[in-house]
């Protein structure tokens, strides 16, 4: 029977089996199977996953052993706080501020498995669903497809689809949603709610604002890394869309910054549970829907600045900008910002362009944090 959520939603369980063996099959398997099991026997790992039968089964011998590898090769310590602010009986929508294409999202479901949370459905654009492998291992682990579009009657169209998916799967179907505060990573440090994210959010039930948002529960969360994903990466694309007017990304970018991101060092990484958006947070007094989507977008980021934790970076990043020493000494070391400047080094070296401007964007990255969370406390 067709479903008229069939091209976004993740796989069922009768679809299950037959990804696991294109999965078992498929060109990267060996080399993702070394990655995944070190020192385990390939074809042993090959007959597992064609053993695989549930996404539930999926996740628990697969993608929780992917979240290990990630967080023992690349994290030195991951901290959390918040579970208490979920209720294990009410399915809600995590809004969270986006820095890495796969960990942010990745992360959370990890420290939701490990304390006996379900995991949730996440977002996948379209863009990165580039090859059968990636199709099939993202909808094996409750991912379901957001349609990238240009034309602005297809993005009108596919939106309001979303909107409906979304709120059929926290209200139906009885699962939560992930999906980042914005369309893409935050590449400039500014964590920042796009309000058009609410307006998509209500499209499937425009007839009272605050009721809308109010049955999906949201709830934001703040991801902070003490060494920025693929901080040289961005700083590059951020100063050639200003020289050139607009940035093109070239075939497999996308799944480079993944690898990047995957491989680089990100020392300390914390993520904040935030408290739920209630009705009485929603009594707000706007004078049109556009007024309400950017009031609820700013109580969303003001809660994810309030979660988010600053690190020595941070701090460096601000005082170098500004040219003081404000947090030396309180905040960070010598050690600390030594092992800042040779970063800070490694991006000139790999990016040719005006050195003002590369150090503005650099520091911008690691700095505006800051510049928000002091924001928020006023």
């Amino acid at each position: 029977m067709l479903n008229k959520f069939d091209d976004i939603r993740p796989y069922s369980s009768e679809e299950i089996p037959a990804a696991m063996q294109r999965i078992a099959e498929s060109k990267q398997f060996e080399e993702l199977a070394k990655y995944i099991f070190p020192g385990r026997n390939v074809e042993e790992t090959r007959q597992a996953v064609r053993n695989i039968r549930t996404t539930g089964e999926f996740q628990q011998e697969v993608m929780y052993h992917v979240n290990r590898q990630f967080i023992d090769r690349s994290i030195s310590e991951l901290t959390y706080e918040g579970l208490d602010e979920l209720d294990p009986e009410k399915n809600c929508l995590f809004v969270s501020n986006h820095r890495d294409i796969m960990l942010d999202s990745s992360l959370l479901q990890y420290i939701l498995h490990v304390n006996g949370f379900r995991t949730t459905e996440i977002t996948f654009g379209s863009n990165l669903m580039d090859s059968q492998l990636a199709v099939d291992i993202g909808k094996a682990n409750k991912m379901f497809k957001v349609i990238r579009s240009s034309n602005s009657r297809e993005f009108i169209r596919n939106s309001r689809h979303l909107s409906e998916y979304i709120r059929h799967t926290l209200t139906e179907k009885g699962e939560s949603v992930w999906i980042a505060q914005r369309n893409g990573r935050t590449k400039d440090g500014n964590d920042q709610t796009d309000p058009g994210i609410i307006k998509m959010f209500c499209m499937s039930r425009p007839q009272d604002l605050v009721e809308s948002v109010g049955e999906l529960n949201i709830v934001p969360v703040a991801i902070s890394y003490e060494k920025e994903p693929c901080d040289i990466l961005k700083t590059r694309e951020v100063y050639l869309s200003r020289r050139d007017g607009k940035y093109v990304k070239q075939p497999g970018e996308d799944m480079n910054s993944i690898l990047t991101g995957i491989r680089q060092p990100k020392g300390s990484v914390h993520i904040s549970i935030c408290p739920p958006l209630t009705g009485k947070d929603l009594e707000m007094d706007f004078k049109n829907p556009k007024e309400f989507y950017k009031q609820v977008a700013a109580l969303i980021d003001k809660r994810i600045y309030g979660g988010y934790r600053l690190h020595a970076g941070n701090f460096i990043a601000f005082d170098l900008r500004t040219g003081e020493d404000t947090y030396f000494g309180e905040t960070y070391t010598p050690d600390e910002e030594l092992d800042f400047m040779i970063r800070f080094g490694r991006m000139f070296a790999e990016i040719d362009g005006d050195r003002e401007t590369l150090r503005s964007i650099f520091l911008d990255i690691y700095a505006t944090p800051v510049d928000n969370v002091i924001n928020a406390k006023k």
